[in-house]
């Protein structure tokens, strides 16, 4: 059991996280559209910033992962 878990590992946890609920969200966003799209719709931002969030935060994940060796 190591003696301290750095804060990166939990930020990248949170963003990990983050990253796959966005995501999620704008697959089904992109599945079904709005009756009343907004102007930059085409652009499917919450599916670039979950994809960037996934991957920052699964870089993070795995930078800091607690080891025992402590």
């Amino acid at each position: 059991m190591p003696k301290h878990i750095s804060i990166w590992f939990f930020t990248g946890v949170l963003l990990l996280v983050y990253g796959v609920i966005i995501f999620g969200a704008g697959i089904y966003a992109l599945s079904n559209p709005p009756e009343h799209p907004v102007v930059l719709e085409s652009l499917h931002i919450d599916i670039w910033w979950g994809v960037a969030l996934t991957l920052i935060g699964a870089f993070y994940c795995w930078k800091f992962v607690p080891s025992g060796k402590e």
